[in-house]
């Protein structure tokens, strides 16, 4: 009888056991043959695009009688900071760029002098009407750090800028087009520029276009602004943005303009070489003759080559 019991209980097992491996089975090859879909109103878009760049540049030399000459000791240090904030969302964008740059000049014969300093603040909406189109409104502040100088052969340094002085502040209202992220178009008929020279001993003598003893000066005209940047290479990119201005009030022949192009080599992870060439007019900005009087207004060209550490984030 036990042998009997045991032979229906081995049966009974066994018979259980390839139900259960049959139903595994089957919820396997069920569970391979779906496919998982994702809900569109779960995905949630990535409106802000963030980041920006840091570089500083340093060089330092030191000569001990060096027969071929040179000055006994030399130091320059510059630095960059580039941030961006990109806003995009179905119709709406909203561009924001900030540009940070100083840089010093130290040397036996020449004591310490300005080679960078830079303020430059650009924010931009607009609202897509379709065909890379957009009605847009532009908001710009440039300034400068520090106190900046021009070294006539008197050997007496002249003041020729500050701190907000000048600034020049501009809102403008107009149609932007973008074919693509790395390239733009601004035109604008109506724009307000304001020049603000906040240094009494400037604005006392007018400079920067304001009248004399005032401290700002309101300019209305027509602004456009071509923005570009490209990857020349797998390590090499380039940024270039061109602003021209026509005041409707004084002159409006004489195009204002600001050209800024800036070429970036990564030679490692932290180390880029980056070559700046700017160039600017103003028929408002005088010169300083080397004998220390004012000259007429002329092209301003400033070129800065450097290597150094540099961080992307």
């Amino acid at each position: 009888m036990k042998k009997v019991l045991g032979v229906y209980a081995l049966l009974f097992l066994a018979a259980y056991s390839n139900a259960q491996d049959t139903t595994v089975q089957g919820l396997k090859n069920e569970a391979s043959s779906k496919t998982i879909v994702k809900d569109v109103n779960d995905t949630v878009p990535k409106v802000w695009k963030t980041g920006g760049l840091y570089n500083l540049n340093f060089n330092q030399a030191a000569l001990s009688n060096w027969a071929a000459g040179g000055d006994n000791s030399s130091l320059s240090l510059s630095t960059f900071l580039n941030l961006y904030a990109f806003y995009k969302k179905r119709k709406h964008s909203w561009d924001n760029t900030l540009n940070l740059a100083y840089g010093i000049v130290s040397t036996t014969s020449l004591g310490q002098r300005k080679a960078d300093d830079r303020i430059d603040l650009i924010s931009k909406y607009g609202y897509d009407i379709g065909k890379h189109w957009y009605v847009s409104t532009l908001f710009n502040f440039r300034s400068q750090f520090a106190k900046g100088y021009a070294y006539p052969s008197s050997g007496s340094k002249v003041l020729t800028s500050t701190f907000m002085a000048p600034a020049y502040v501009l809102l403008s209202e107009g149609l932007d087009y973008k074919p693509n992220d790395n390239f733009s178009v601004f035109l604008s008929p109506v724009t307000a520029r304001w020049i603000i020279v906040r240094d009494d001993s400037l604005s006392s003598a007018g400079a920067f276009g304001v009248d004399p003893g005032k401290k700002s000066k309101l300019q209305v005209g027509a602004f456009a602004s071509v923005t570009y940047k490209a990857k020349v290479s797998e390590t090499a990119t380039y940024n270039t943005r061109l602003d021209l201005f026509s005041n409707y009030l004084d002159k409006p022949q004489n195009l204002n303009l600001y050209w800024t192009n800036i070429l970036a080599v990564k030679v490692t992870k932290f180390v880029n070489m980056s070559l700046s060439v700017d160039m600017m007019y103003d028929d408002n900005i005088k010169t300083v003759k080397s004998d220390g009087s004012t000259g007429g207004a002329k092209l301003q060209l400033k070129e800065l080559l450097g290597i150094g550490f540099a961080y992307i984030f």
